[in-house]
This record gives structure tokens, C-alpha cells and sequence, in this order.
């Protein structure tokens, strides 16, 4: 765990040594204050006053204590689970996943629904409040209990939560869906797109828990990025950084909506995958029975979803070659049954093709929470909003 956010004792930061502290509890799931001390590098004393605000706030509870070398053996302590909730919500031009999480990240409640293909904005924005009240309602949950609302959404966005001319959405150009969600639901609304939630989730709730850097590869209707260095979210200045859908994989390869050829998105997307597959057997196929044709190994989906996973193993290299990172993770609706898949390719090439391979191994996992991830991501950003530790603000 060396890798958790130190502390700083100068008295201006108090709030961000709170952070810090509530950090090292959430992510250790039980901790005692020497060992908190230890990590975060804050005096004994520091550990001390600020736990004890915490225990009051009852965002923490002591739970039992941790065998003693002598002496009287360490009080542990852990986030109370219930002492907060948050709604998350995933808009995907396809459906609406809404999740419910307690203060662990834990996802409490689930629901989704389709969202009808040309559905006009404001209603689509209604039903994403109506989806957040019935999960309330169907939970117990008092809205005094509730500490705000996050929402995934497709970029770009811009700072206050506009959405700028989403490439898959037409029709939703400058559309205020953060202002006009919090109007709808009455809760504090944080917004990001899809894939950085997704990696907050993960760092949250997820895989990502103790590492400091972390590349996250989502794969959705299109596909995006989110990243982690040195322990915080990189959004970039104008918010939209990590666009690993838009690195050239093949120069000659189609056009992408975003000026360039060969991307990423447009040779690895669902409808490029059902296109690869119509060009090569002259047979129509969604997405997900290709997905499922490949896992049970039919030569002509396997071949498609295998120059995929090459495409997808070349980006991966890239990243990995510019950010220097330990862990790659890959998440997002996309995986369907062909994660092991993409994860064994993608490995493969950054086992051996990285040029700091002989320095340190970078690890590639399937996100265990990989269907959910952007949902429960946007949960875990009301949670990141109020505790994660930042300097820059």
C-alpha cells in the first residue's frame, strides 16, 4: 500500500488531510490509527483529532480491535457503509442503468431501462429522475441520507455540465443535462463522462483501490478512457482527456466521426465489429451474438473479435508506452462474453512490447464490476467530490 496519498501537517489543509485519512480507512476496509499515521505520514495527533471527527460525523465506526504485539491491542476502524448514499446513473445512447451505493461503493439497488432510439432530451432527463426517486423509494432510503447524485454520460462535456456535441447523440448538442437533472431530482448532481466515471468506480469499489496509476479502457457504444496518475483523476483542461478511442490503429483504415482514420472507436465499436462481420460472411449479426459465437469458438466470429483484440493490444501499447502506468483495467457494457479474450491479447502485447517491460510489469484485468461500472462510477463520484483528496482546489 505504499502507493496511498501522504498527508501534509501544515494547518491550512485541513480538509485535504480528512480526505487523505477517510481515504486510507475506505480503501484498507479496516485500519487502525497507527497504521493510518504510518501511511498517510500525518502525526499520531493529527490521526487522532481527525478520527475523532470523523466518529462523530459517524462517516466511521470502530470495529473490534487488531491482535496486539503487547500492550493494549489497536482499535480498528472502518467507514460506516450506511452513513451515506449516493444515486448513480448511466446514460448509454442505448439505456439508462440507475445504481444505488452505500458509502463503501457497494451497489445496494439496480435497475435499467432502454432508452427509445430519437427520444427528445428533456424526457429522457425526466426519466433519469423518476429512475433516482424509485430507487429511493424501493431502497428506504431518506433523502437526508443521500449526499447527491452523479450521472455518466457521453462526452464531450464542458465544465459546468453541458454537453457539447456528443458524436452519438445527435440532437443533444448544448443540451444543460447536469442543471436540468438537478432540477428534476432536487440533489446536489455531479457529471462526467462515462469512461472517467467508470474509473472512479473502480478506484472506489473496484480492482483500483491502492494504485496510484492506472489506465482504464472502456469499451461502450464507443469507446473512451479514464486515468488515474499519482493518485488523482486526470480530466485534462478541458475535462475529456484519456480519449484512447481516437488513437490511429490503422492509417488507412475507415474514417472516424472525429476527422481521423483508423481509430480505435471506428474499427473496435459494436457497429464495426457487426460491420467486419457482414463484410466477411455477407451475414447480418448484433453484437452480442458475434460476442457470443466467438466465446463458444466459431471460426468467423473468433477471427473478427481476435482483429479486434489486436487493435484494441496496439492502443493499450501506446498508452502504456506514454504514461508509464502498473495496471490497465477493461470494463465497460462492451465486454460482454469476449473479456477474457481481449484481456489475454492485450496482456500478451504489453507483456512484450512496452519499451520499460524490462522495468516493471504492467498488470491488465477485466473490471470485476465491469456491466456496472459507469453506473456505480457515478455514484463513487459524489463520494470522490466530497472526500478524495485534492490540492487543487
Amino acid at each position: 500500500m505504499s502507493h496511498m496519498q501522504r498527508g501534509t501537517n501544515l494547518p491550512k489543509v485541513g480538509s485535504y488531510n480528512r480526505a487523505v485519512v477517510l481515504e486510507a480507512i475506505q480503501s484498507s476496509d479496516g485500519i487502525s490509527r497507527v497504521r493510518i499515521a504510518g501511511m498517510t505520514g500525518l502525526t499520531a495527533q493529527t490521526v487522532s483529532v481527525i478520527v475523532r471527527r470523523l466518529l462523530e460525523e459517524g462517516l466511521v465506526v470502530e470495529d473490534g480491535s487488531a491482535p496486539s504485539r503487547g500492550g493494549k491491542p489497536p482499535t480498528i476502524l472502518r467507514v460506516d457503509a450506511r452513513a451515506g448514499y449516493a444515486v448513480g446513473v448511466h446514460f448509454d445512447p442505448q439505456e439508462l442503468s440507475c445504481v444505488l451505493a452505500d458509502l463503501a461503493g457497494r451497489p445496494i439497488a439496480r435497475q435499467r431501462q432502454p432508452v427509445r432510439p430519437g427520444s427528445r432530451p428533456d424526457a429522457v432527463i425526466r426519466r433519469m429522475a423518476g429512475q433516482a426517486r424509485g430507487i429511493l423509494r424501493e431502497a428506504g432510503v431518506p433523502d437526508g441520507k443521500v449526499l447527491g447524485m452523479g450521472l455518466a454520460c457521453p462526452g464531450p462535456l464542458d465544465a459546468a455540465g453541458v454537453m457539447v456535441s456528443p458524436p452519438r447523440l445527435p440532437g443533444w448538442d448544448r443540451v444543460p443535462i447536469r442543471g436540468l437533472l438537478q432540477e428534476y431530482t432536487r440533489f446536489p448532481v455531479t457529471v462526467d463522462n462515462d469512461a472517467t466515471a467508470a474509473a472512479i468506480g473502480e478506484r472506489w469499489a473496484g480492482i483500483a483501490r491502492s494504485t496510484a496509476g492506472f489506465a482504464y479502457l472502456y469499451l461502450g457504444t464507443g469507446i473512451g478512457g479514464g486515468l488515474f496518475l499519482d493518485n488523482q483523476v486526470y480530466r485534462g483542461s478541458s475535462l475529456n482527456a484519456a480519449e484512447f478511442g481516437h488513437i490511429t490503429v490503422e492509417p488507412d483504415g475507415p474514417e472516424c466521426y472525429c476527422g481521423n482514420r483508423g481509430c480505435v472507436e471506428a474499427v473496435c465499436c459494436p457497429s464495426a465489429i457487426e460491420a467486419a462481420m457482414l463484410a466477411r460472411t455477407g451475414r447480418r449479426a448484433g453484437h452480442a451474438a458475434i460476442c457470443a459465437a466467438a466465446a463458444s469458438g466459431e471460426p468467423e466470429a473468433r477471427r473478427v473479435i481476435e482483429r479486434v483484440a489486436e487493435r484494441l493490444a496496439d492502443a493499450a501499447v501506446s498508452v502504456v508506452n506514454m504514461l508509464d502506468i502498473d495496471l490497465l483495467v477493461l470494463g465497460g457494457p462492451a465486454l460482454r462474453e469476449v473479456g477474457g479474450l481481449y484481456r489475454e491479447v492485450i496482456a500478451r502485447a504489453v507483456a512484450e512490447r512496452p519499451l520499460a517491460r524490462g522495468l516493471h510489469a504492467v498488470r491488465v484485468e477485466t473490471s470485476p464490476i465491469a456491466a456496472d461500472a459507469a453506473a456505480i462510477g457515478a455514484a463513487s463520484l459524489v463520494f470522490h467530490a466530497t472526500y478524495a483528496p485534492r490540492l487543487g482546489r
